[in-house]
């Protein structure tokens, strides 16, 4: 018979892989136990219609997450997401509707837009050293405001008035709106092909480039990083147009959509990011940003708000559950982690 010393020995030890195992896999159980319960409580759920029509929710906004990720991998954090994806999503709309042009000049007149924004947030921080959080709030207030300038602050529509009283031509083009409604075998939504095709390069790109360890390397010491000869510089400034270029591609997505260019169609797209790209850092015991965390942060949140909105929940408390999850999200991240050691 084992001795109660042995016993003894053995139950703290049995503690620590209980903590560290619920620290790598608690947000991997909690989404688990979230389609468990929604799909008893509403068999609908696991519909393949329904299953799909959540990852075309999260696509967007997984977008915009994974360009916070690149930012926060050097140690930084982009707030301008939103408005730069809400800019794209009114530039596409203008130089289709207004403008008349075709769906490829939309596409790449927004993402020049997005990398443009990019530029100013790097430069800002790199160059006049402006804090992160504040170099891109006041490049979110200039965008937002920048973009309802050429409409008078109204949303683009097929056939509406301008400002100047002339009523628009264009539209949008099939092709265009293919890219938000279509779907690769009638099945597959394409902003979710999209999404998971730049989930894939993001991740790859962090975790098996030189660049991306160099990512994390200035994140982690910014001034080991350049003492071991490291472009600090030039690699923050990559990692902010890179997460506006994201948000570029969602803006579009998101005219592609919703098929008109709406002024308030971004405003909730920053908080959803910002939570998904945070809650990341739980999954699997991480404890830095990650493309793979990112993207089950982002499906965590878009199961549990449809299953909510199946079940009739009131709408009023989506903005209580996000938080809810992001606070324990964050309590598996740091608070066992730092219980475990």
């Amino acid at each position: 018979m084992p001795d109660s010393s042995s016993l003894l020995s053995s139950a703290p030890a049995t503690s620590e892989r209980f903590v560290q195992a619920l620290i790598r896999y608690g947000l991997l159980w909690v989404l688990a136990l979230i389609v468990v319960f929604f799909s008893v409580a509403e068999p609908a759920f696991l519909r393949v219609g329904n299953l799909f029509s959540i990852l075309q929710s999260v696509s967007i906004v997984a977008l915009l997450a994974l360009g916070v990720t690149l930012t926060m991998a050097v140690g930084g954090l982009d707030l301008s997401i939103g408005a730069v994806a809400a800019m794209s999503l009114m530039i596409a709309s203008y130089v289709m509707v207004v403008l008349g042009w075709g769906a490829l000049p939309a596409v790449l007149i927004s993402l020049a837009g997005g990398a443009l924004v990019g530029l100013l947030n790097g430069w800002l921080i790199v160059k006049m050293r402006v804090p992160d959080i504040l170099a891109t709030l006041g490049s979110m207030f200039l965008v937002i405001g920048v973009q309802l300038i050429p409409t008078g602050g109204r949303s683009i529509a097929v056939g509406m008035t301008l400002p100047n009283g002339d009523e628009t031509e264009g539209s949008f083009s099939a092709l265009f709106l293919a890219l938000g409604r279509g779907r690769l075998w009638d099945v597959v939504p394409v902003p979710v092909l999209i999404t998971a095709v730049v989930a894939l390069a993001v991740w790859l790109f962090l975790e098996r480039t030189r660049i991306g360890r160099l990512f994390y390397a200035i994140g982690g010491n910014e001034q080991a990083a350049r003492l071991a000869g490291a472009p600090v510089q030039r690699f923050k400034l990559l990692a902010y147009v890179l997460s506006s270029l994201l948000a570029s591609l969602g803006g579009v997505l998101l005219a592609a959509r919703l098929g008109r260019g709406d002024v308030s169609s971004g405003n909730g797209l920053v908080l959803d990011a910002l939570g998904a790209a945070l809650i990341g850092f739980a999954v699997l015991g991480a404890k830095k940003p990650n493309a793979f965390g990112t993207l089950v942060g982002a499906l965590l949140v878009a199961s549990l708000l449809n299953g909510l909105t199946m079940l009739n929940a009131p709408y009023y408390a989506q903005d209580f559950v996000k938080g809810l999850v992001l606070v324990l999200a964050l309590m598996f991240t740091f608070g066992l982690a730092h219980r475990a050691r």
